[in-house]
């Protein structure tokens, strides 16, 4: 989540050094989720999708398996650093390109699918980005956006059976508060059908991803408290100590770690 520099207000760099754990974990758990619902909607052969601050490799190079050699796969970031192997000619129908969704124009053309994967809640103008990328949509293609939804579940360990859970909560809500601080919508995943009505899609639905725990979701975590472990002493959430305490809480297996559910949203452009 996060994929702009710290200049820009975003809370997690991609720059930063735990910005690629971050992603491979983020990848462990939701790809399986995003290609299944991808999937769905027909046969991508030949297709031309636009993939929207992909940050990591791992769905366009999926898109670009499914496509073929006859279709593209356009991806597009503000920070494309960790994106550097997609380009060349060995990445096959793959295009790399710097671009600001809530500010650039939409790329021309038409896709038969754009895809955002937590991308647009951590956006001051996420509704302009939406509008733009359901502009992009051909006639009968589909858009696709997934985002996070921490009010909807907003615990690090639901099960708060002890200390070392009472204060992985303490510093959830830590992070929370440095999320809303820089205008995060912490409710945004549940507005996304709403939103895709209201941009002239049609054949909208919705679902919801909620892994409960596993190594990836304690993965992510550690990275995630790593990377922001300044800014959550800075605000009180907890000490250097207690940070401390908790990432080794969370190198073993005895805790019970979750992420906010993921909401995917999907509609389609009336022919």
């Amino acid at each position: 989540m996060g994929r702009m520099t710290s200049e820009s207000g975003y809370l997690l760099d991609n720059r930063q050094r735990e910005a690629g754990r971050r992603f491979d974990a983020l990848a462990e758990l939701f790809d399986p989720w995003t290609l299944d619902h991808l999937d769905r909607l027909g046969p991508a052969t030949g297709w031309r999708c636009w993939e929207v601050g992909a940050g990591g490799p791992s769905i366009p190079t999926a898109l670009a398996e499914r496509t073929g050699p006859t279709g593209q796969v356009l991806v597009t970031d503000i920070d494309t650093s960790w994106l550097t192997r997609l380009s060349g000619p060995a990445a096959g129908p793959i295009e790399v390109r710097r671009h600001d969704v809530a500010r650039d124009e939409p790329p021309g053309g038409g896709f038969d699918l754009v895809h955002a994967r937590l991308v647009l809640v951590h956006l001051p103008d996420r509704g302009e980005a939406l509008r733009r990328m359901a502009e992009a949509v051909r006639p009968g293609g589909w858009l696709v956006v997934e985002d996070a939804d921490p009010a909807l579940q907003p615990l690090a360990c639901p099960d708060e059976r002890g200390p070392a859970e009472e204060l992985a909560n303490r510093i959830r809500r830590g992070f929370r508060a440095l999320l809303a601080e820089r205008g995060v919508d912490l409710a945004f995943g549940r507005t996304l059908p709403a939103l895709l009505r209201g941009a002239g899609l049609h054949d909208v639905r919705a679902e919801g991803c909620f892994p409960l725990t596993s190594p990836a979701c304690r993965e992510l975590e550690a990275a995630t408290v790593r990377q922001l472990r300044g800014r959550l002493v800075a605000g009180g959430a907890a000490t250097e100590e207690e940070v401390e305490r908790h990432l080794d809480h969370l190198r073993g297996e005895g805790m019970d770690v979750t992420t906010a559910p993921l909401i995917t949203c999907w509609g389609r452009r009336p022919r």
